[in-house]
């Protein structure tokens, strides 16, 4: 996230998945903030969360979210 403001604790968000030739990534719509790049194997399968925490620091906004995360057959 490049500013403050933009999004608050416990506020819900929806994410946009985005596809790289080896990864995902998840914008915060309506383009609030992009996620790191994600490995296939941890794939959100919920496209919708709340945010947990809002830190700044020397390198900008960094947004931390929670998502209710269906169990698979792995996880169990």
């Amino acid at each position: 996230m490049e500013r403050s403001g933009l999004l608050e604790v416990g506020q819900k968000i929806t994410v946009t998945e985005g596809v790289l030739p080896s990864n995902y990534y998840y914008t915060i719509d309506p383009s609030l903030a992009m996620s790191v790049n994600i490995p296939f194997r941890n794939r959100l399968k919920s496209r919708e969360g709340v945010v947990v925490d809002v830190v700044e620091n020397t390198r900008g906004f960094y947004v931390t979210a929670e998502f209710d995360e269906p169990e698979t057959d792995e996880h169990k």
